[in-house]
């Protein structure tokens, strides 16, 4: 039986259509029609019950036109052919209206491979099945004395890009998400679960998490600032990866100067590797990028070495070198972004990455964290829901939250294990990654 999200989704052949029909009307010399569709559903629960529900759908039809060196864009959320043809005219009218400069070049037609990022359980799922994972964690907390606060989410989309140089791609997917802080009279834990099916979110599992770590986390004490042997749970650890491809991992930060990246240095301690792979089955994969180009898999640090960076159109054509196929959509001012992020897991029990510390900080995850000096890969943030004291290579006791002012590569370069498990974590707005918990040397504590 065909899924009812599914149905939802404008058909491929009908799609090509649409798209086709802009692109020959187009006056212009180079023209890019790219379109997103996607459905989603969000449960909001708080103090032990939900409070809402919402569902949206909804399409974009964004047009990029080159004409006489100019560039000119225009969108459109309506997918008919009257509203296709005057978002065609106003990107013309747009670039008419541009100055002459630097234009994004579009990519030639090159195969993509399929990337199997679809479940019809998650297009398919319905408030009530969402309530009664939440009701899980909620009642299980209820129990404990404590109360569940969060958010369970699910959603179906696709997107699809065509030019006139003859590029047409198009691929769907869907993706479950849920989050939880439960909360105490002295204290809150946190945790989420990300996937493709919602099938493989383990209600049970999250709820004793989220549950246990709140129940830990009671009547925090302060500990002097200083440096520290931690131990960074994959939340942190994901939120660490993703500012290192925001600042670094970036073709144009390293065009401009402002990258952390050494090519062919050795940045990072022997144990770490991290790449990009958008095909990837086990992450969040996607066959082609916003530019409509095939994505390649890119080692960007290799055992502690810088290795490679991602490229979209603008940065490779400067460099006389092929595009990755990590670019956003054209023009941009943020250049390419690794999305499909990967950490090389280690062979330690994540149960057993603290029990060689003598005295150290066990970190759940980071929050409100800001660049301090991207160059030097500093950042600074928040511990939160969940920081604890390891003493003889057991946790004692929960501490209040710190704040760090660290060196993201520095932090690494005293990686001294890894834990072979992984968990996947997706970004609240683009990309996901898969990492390890990580037992670092030190780690710069504040205040």
């Amino acid at each position: 039986m065909k899924s009812m999200e599914a149905a939802r989704l404008t058909e491929g052949a009908e799609l090509k259509r649409f798209m086709d029909g802009l692109l020959q009307r187009s006056t212009a010399e180079q023209t890019e029609v790219m379109v997103t569709e996607w459905d989603s559903a969000l449960t909001r629960f708080a103090n032990n019950g939900i409070h809402q529900n919402v569902a949206e759908r909804n399409a974009q039809v964004r047009v990029r036109v080159v004409k006489d060196g100019r560039t000119g864009v225009a969108s459109v959320n309506q997918m008919d052919e009257r509203a296709a043809n005057d978002v065609l005219r106003r990107a013309i009218e747009i670039a008419a209206l541009q100055p002459k400069a630097e234009v994004v070049p579009m990519p030639g037609p090159a195969p993509s491979r399929e990337a199997d990022a679809w479940s019809s359980a998650t297009a398919d799922a319905t408030p009530e099945e969402r309530a009664e994972f939440v009701a899980t964690i909620c009642n299980r907390a209820e129990k404990a004395g404590l109360k569940a606060f969060g958010a369970f989410s699910t959603s179906a989309g696709q997107l699809a890009i065509g030019n006139s140089l003859g590029v047409f791609h198009q691929h769907r997917g869907t993706q479950a998400t849920v989050n939880s802080v439960v909360m105490g009279d002295a204290g809150s834990g946190y945790a989420d679960r990300g996937a493709i099916d919602v099938a493989q979110l383990n209600k049970d599992e999250l709820a004793e998490e989220v549950i246990e770590k709140a129940k830990r986390n009671q009547n925090a004490q302060p500990i002097e600032p200083g440096v520290y042997e931690v131990v960074l749970e994959e939340y942190a650890v994901a939120e660490m990866l993703e500012f290192m491809s925001y600042i670094g991992f970036s073709a144009l930060a390293a065009q401009e100067e402002r990258s952390f990246m050494r090519h062919g240095e050795r940045i990072t301690g022997d144990a770490v590797s991290i790449w990009d792979d958008g095909l990837d089955p086990s992450g969040l994969p996607a066959p082609f990028d916003f530019e409509g180009v095939p994505k390649q898999r890119v080692d960007l640090i290799k055992n502690g070495v810088a290795s490679g960076l991602v490229y979209d159109m603008q940065t490779a054509t400067r460099e006389g070198r092929a595009s990755t196929g990590h670019g956003l959509p054209a023009p941009n001012t943020d250049g390419p972004f690794a999305v499909n992020l990967f950490m090389q897991p280690g062979a330690t029990p994540k149960a057993e990455l603290a029990s060689e510390i003598k005295r150290g900080i066990w970190v759940t995850r980071f929050w409100y964290v800001r660049i301090v000096q991207p160059k030097a890969s500093i950042i600074t943030g928040m511990t939160r829901e969940g920081t604890f004291l390891i003493e003889d290579g057991r946790i004692t006791r929960p501490v209040k939250d710190l704040r760090f002012t660290q060196s993201m590569l520095e932090a690494l370069e005293g990686t001294l294990a890894i834990s072979r498990g992984t968990k996947l974590q997706i970004g609240e707005f683009i990309g996901a990654s898969r990492v390890p918990a990580l037992r670092l040397k030190a780690f710069t504590f504040t205040s």
